[in-house]
């Protein structure tokens, strides 16, 4: 079984980083703007950022073929981001979390418990949505409605399949979570007169609540706000000229780093909260 078990973690992590490749696709088109003509499947193959010639199959072997060209296109030698083997990696390590989430009842008398297909399917799509969000949000500074949308969607019907959480809960989740950041940035933006938030942040919280429902979309904002308020404070430290209020960091990635925290352990982090009332 434990030699089953490391074999699946190695397909996980393939296919984890094949789905990465698609996304450093996602992350790439999905911010440009309108007029350039250019979709997510349009040209519906990869081509260099730089010359836009068409990257061969054996040039986009998700990782691999950034080292053996050792960071260089084929065709016109620029520079190949250092994002993309990350992006591939990271997702990587993801499918192999999603997968380690589900491991122990992926086997039912030896049989393939399909529920924890289901499981998989959606956790690891949720941490996939993350990760290419985040490293939009970092670049570009907005969050694309598309993947929002597509991740709320997700989440709804994850409800039809999953014990734990309803169709109801899970749009409690997206009301609070979605109202409370509303709330947050209504409130600097009125009364401070502090663009804080943008929308996108509003709806991220939106597609994170429901998966994870009231709790966890408090939890993602908590953690998510601490997590920001660190990296903001250590940014002001390193460069103190700037005044901190002035000082802009993108808030959704560490919005995603909590969502996919809690989507990972939030039975125990919920479990050790209650537990310790």
């Amino acid at each position: 079984m434990q030699d089953i078990n490391f074999l699946f973690l190695i397909f996980a992590f393939i296919f984890g980083s094949i789905i990465g490749s698609f996304l450093n696709v996602l992350i790439y088109r999905l911010p440009l703007p309108r007029e350039e003509k250019r979709s997510i499947f349009n040209p519906p193959y990869s081509i260099c950022p730089n010359c836009e010639a068409r990257i061969k199959a054996y040039d986009n072997i998700p990782i691999l073929s950034y080292f053996l060209l050792k960071g260089r296109c084929r065709n016109c030698k620029s520079k190949i981001s250092l994002q993309y083997p990350i992006v591939e990696i990271l997702t990587g390590f993801a499918s192999v979390l999603a997968y380690l989430k589900v491991s122990k009842y992926l086997f039912i008398n030896n049989q393939i418990n399909k529920m924890a297909l289901i499981d998989y399917f959606f956790i690891f799509s949720f941490l996939a949505l993350m990760i290419a969000l985040s490293f939009i949000d970092l670049e570009h500074k907005i969050i694309p409605n598309e993947i929002n949308v597509i991740g709320f969607l997700l989440g709804i019907i994850y409800t039809y399949f999953r014990p734990d959480m309803t169709l109801l809960d899970a749009l409690a989740g997206s009301i609070v979570g979605g109202g409370l950041l509303f709330a947050i940035a209504f409130f600097y933006e009125k009364v401070k007169n502090i663009d804080a938030l943008g929308m996108g942040d509003v709806k991220l919280l939106v597609f994170i609540g429901s998966f994870v429902g009231v709790f966890g979309a408090i939890f993602t904002i908590f953690i998510g706000s601490l997590l920001a308020l660190i990296v903001a404070f250590a940014g002001y430290a390193v460069n103190s000229n700037k005044n901190i209020r002035e000082y802009e960091i993108a808030f959704g990635p560490y919005l995603a780093i909590a969502g996919s925290i809690y989507i990972l352990i939030g039975d125990k982090i919920k479990a050790f909260y209650f537990g310790g009332l």
